[in-house]
């Protein structure tokens, strides 16, 4: 294995991605297909993708090229040159990027007319990614790991507890919920985080795994939160975001009034933005804004990274704009 970490970047790194890089092939339908019926698209598209990178580029779209780093596996393939080669065009630092043998990830991506999507997933590369493809000079007090679910659990959470033990801050994103998530699992994540993202039906599922009796995701968000002794946030889409700490306080921002093209990315785009602003110690309600704006700008385009906005394109939605940080 190649440990030569090109273009690495330094001990002032500020985010450090650690997650799965994949290749999307999307295509458009007018209803996705349920069991046992098929549907006939005109073409296909391919993307750059996977939950890591996507986070990746999506932060580094609004911090600026040098200040965040990707830490993940593809193939020796045509797919893994593209994905490097994409990260790298976005501003984001590829020295921590392994290859091996496995298949550079797939993600086979179906959208609808109204712009909501299926998709499956082949992990490949992504399922050998280790916790020692980060080194302990890239861990330090202003590091900040951002975490999703797409890399093997338990080299997720060495990285993190890595990160802890540098002082760090950890950013969770735990997306795709695991179909086997267990109490010892979710509470082993919560005593490595700081912030964890999720969704309004991944809070509850993280809650009944804990064994948490919550109705609905306020409850169960702020159940975490107390759990944990950390920031719960929910992106809970056309009702905006909500912030849930262990003390019990509560913090919202509105989502943006848009009728979406592809929702394709959009949760992505508001965890790297969110991260990108929490790296730089802006206000948890800024943060907490600037990802909703960010993904809803988004939505507004076709295609995971491809329409994920850059700093400048924020707080100038409608003509109208506003200074968030």
């Amino acid at each position: 294995m190649d440990r030569r970490r090109r273009g690495l970047l330094s001990v002032l790194a500020m985010i450090v991605v650690f997650g799965s890089l994949n290749i999307d092939l999307v295509t458009r339908v007018a209803a996705i297909p349920g069991p046992g019926r098929t549907v006939l698209a005109p073409s296909y598209q391919t993307h750059c993708g996977g939950k890591g990178a996507n986070q990746a580029v999506a932060a580094a779209r609004i911090a600026g090229a040098g200040k965040i780093a990707m830490a993940g596996r593809v193939g020796r393939d045509g797919f893994g040159d593209q994905a490097v080669r994409n990260l790298a065009s976005n501003g984001v630092d590829t020295g921590l990027i392994v290859r091996v043998g496995e298949p550079t990830g797939c993600a086979f991506i179906t959208v609808d007319g109204s712009g909501e999507n299926a998709i499956t997933v082949a992990s490949g590369a992504n399922l050998t990614a280790s916790a020692d493809d980060v080194p302990a000079r890239c861990l330090n007090a202003d590091t900040v790991l951002l975490l999703q679910m797409e890399a093997p659990f338990m080299q997720s959470l060495e990285v993190a507890r890595r990160v802890k033990a540098a002082s760090g801050r950890v950013i969770w994103n735990l997306a795709p919920v695991p179909e086997q998530m267990t109490e010892a699992m979710i509470g082993a994540l919560l005593a490595t985080t700081d912030y964890l993202i999720v969704n309004e039906h991944e809070a509850s599922d993280a809650a009944a795994a804990l064994g948490l009796a919550a109705v609905d995701f306020d409850a169960a968000a702020a159940g975490l939160a107390r759990a944990g002794q950390l920031t719960c946030v929910v992106t809970a889409g056309a009702r905006g975001a909500f912030a849930y700490g262990g003390d019990g306080t509560r913090v919202h921002a509105p989502s943006l009034d848009i009728i979406p093209v592809d929702t394709t990315g959009a949760g992505d785009t508001f965890v790297g933005a969110f991260a990108c602003l929490i790296g730089e110690n802006a206000p948890l309600r800024t943060a907490l804004e600037a990802g909703c704006e960010a993904a809803a700008l988004k939505c507004l385009k076709s295609g995971a990274q491809d329409g994920m906005p850059v700093r400048r394109d924020l707080g100038s939605v409608g003509g109208k704009r506003t200074q968030l940080f």
